[in-house]
């Protein structure tokens, strides 16, 4: 991901003022330069009298237009040349198609155009989970649990849609008017709405909550451009709720603006402590350091990291593991150190080139090797679960002999990624294959909304989000039904499997139910409870 001309850092402010199974694409980060574009490229006219590697591509692609067997499309050409250029220089320079740019730059961004639900594709069924709080559907009415079967009289149930297929034609520019028709339960009728679509936040902040009396937790999962007011209002609440030390979890966090996560590193760090610095050839070195105001300076901290944990997630980490600020807890994370810059092309498309290298306050480049080409460096992820190395901290391939001291004593490591103080493995036994089988058919998550779709009224009504987390139990009436239920899909298991099963199957539903009815502040106190990161993390900090 990329920052988009924010490259300078400002001091901070007063501070007082979900289980997903899933790939991490991990982005790059941007140091936030900007060049014009006309000023970068060079003029077949410039060189006289020698070889112009500028006009032979022209050249070539003259010739290929004018000679060429079969018709060509020259702009496709083109861009799959440009596309070809960046990725043979290394795995982060890319380009950006115009018709992908606003996609792409929206979760930088904060923000998106469309109609402003949360929704999963459910038995062939759009089915919505929730209204974002503010937005055009909950003004007008769309409920959890509606299912939409037509876009603008198009019928969009039982034709195996897809999530794609579900964003274009559901989002849309600001102002545009769509209509969706919905089933509800215990509605007899249809019901359309016709939703004028408008501006829709995405948040960065996943979900904060007291852990224990004392101890926060935040969950990060991206770096953009309102991370920093989100984490602080995230902080904010949580201090009035007495906490006095942090868990920031940023596994899976694939990076964002550099900017945000100098911010938040700031809050940990006193005034003057190096954050990060970064340079490039054409590009002197920058270094960026702590402020004064920081709101979590010197209280107990823990940062939470993965091997989906990448880039701006590192920078946070490295910043204060080098200075011997936080305990680092999970596993290795990605190796992203390269700082990208965006140039805006005239027709709409951009491209972002690696300019710089990122290093933490120790002088280390946690860039991992990428000499291989770009597939061997995308799957040394997957190497690492072959090789063990998410199970058994010593099956690490890190080159070891990139060693650096931070000023308390202790040796961190360069050259691939952030090694965490604390080690955690993979807990690779925690589902039992019964319960592997059920999730990824599909079978978990449509039980779990059917189930909750035919009880949110009663269930509403006698639960707030926290008496949820706190007090609601699974009996094994529904424990048998949801088994019954598994067997009707095709999900086979014996009796023994199932009652082997029923302790983390029960957490699972009930996790699942809670994120139907309220969203993610349900969800994640109950997934978290047998989190093993988070376990080891409150061991700590209550030494």
């Amino acid at each position: 991901m990329q920052e988009l001309n924010q490259n300078e850092v400002k001091p901070k402010g007063n501070p007082l003022l979900p289980l997903y199974f899933s790939i991490v694409l991990v982005a790059g980060i941007f140091a936030g330069y900007f060049f014009s574009f006309e000023n970068t490229i060079i003029s077949d006219n410039s060189m006289p009298g020698k070889s112009n590697p500028y006009r032979k591509i022209n050249n070539l692609l003259d010739y290929i237009e004018e000679q060429y067997v079969d018709s060509i499309n020259k702009k496709q050409l083109v861009e799959k040349t440009v596309t070809s250029m960046l990725k043979s220089l290394d795995p982060h320079s890319d380009y950006i198609p115009a018709e992908d740019f606003k996609h792409v730059n929206e979760s930088l961004q904060g923000n998106f155009e469309g109609i402003g639900i949360e929704f999963n594709i459910y038995g062939d069924t759009i089915r919505v989970i929730t209204p974002i709080a503010g937005g055009p559907s909950e003004k007008l009415g769309v409920k959890a649990g509606d299912k939409i079967i037509k876009v603008d009289g198009k019928n969009v149930a039982g034709v195996k849609i897809t999530n794609k297929e579900v964003f274009d034609n559901l989002r849309g520019e600001k102002g545009s008017v769509v209509v969706v028709t919905v089933l509800r339960s215990g509605v007899k009728k249809t019901i359309d709405f016709s939703i004028t679509r408008d501006e829709i936040p995405l948040y960065s902040v996943d979900v904060s909550y007291m852990v224990k009396p004392g101890i926060g937790y935040i969950k990060v999962s991206r770096f953009a451009s309102t991370t920093y007011d989100e984490y602080l209002k995230a902080f904010n609440d949580l201090s009035t709720k007495g906490m006095k030390k942090l868990i920031l979890d940023l596994r899976g966090n694939p990076g964002g603006f550099l900017k945000a996560a100098v911010d938040i590193a700031d809050e940990f760090l006193t005034n003057g402590l190096q954050i990060v610095y970064t340079q490039g050839r054409a590009n002197p070195k920058k270094t960026y350091k702590a402020s004064t105001h920081g709101s979590f300076e010197n209280n107990p901290l823990v940062i939470l990291i993965d091997e989906g944990s990448a880039s701006a997630s590192e920078i946070v980490a490295g910043a204060v593991q080098d200075n011997d600020r936080a305990t680092i807890i999970g596993r290795r994370s990605f190796g992203k150190g390269l700082v990208q810059d965006q140039l805006d092309l005239p027709d709409g498309s951009a491209i972002r080139l690696t300019i710089a290298r990122y290093y933490t306050p120790t002088g280390r480049c946690i860039q991992k090797p990428y000499d291989e080409g770009n597939e061997a460096y995308y799957n040394e992820e997957i190497e690492r679960y072959n090789d063990g190395e998410l199970v058994h901290a010593d099956s690490s391939k890190l080159d070891k002999s990139k060693q650096y001291i931070t000023p308390g004593g202790k040796i961190v490591y360069g050259g691939g990624g952030i090694m965490p103080d604390i080690f955690v493995p993979l807990d690779t036994a925690k589902y039992t294959p019964f319960v592997n089988r059920a999730f990824y058919a599909g079978v978990i998550n449509t039980f779990a909304f059917e189930y909750c779709d035919k009880h949110r009224a009663e269930l509403l009504k006698a639960y707030s989000a926290d008496k949820f987390v706190s007090n609601y139990t699974l009996n094994d009436n529904v424990m048998n039904e949801f088994f019954a239920f598994a067997k009707n899909k095709k999900v086979e298991g014996t009796q023994a499997e199932f009652e082997k099963s029923k302790t983390n199957l029960k957490q699972l539903l009930k996790a699942l139910i809670g994120r139907n009815l309220f969203d993610k502040d349900a969800y994640y106190p109950i997934i978290n409870q047998t989190d093993n990161s988070i376990k080891k993390a409150v061991e700590v900090l209550e030494k």
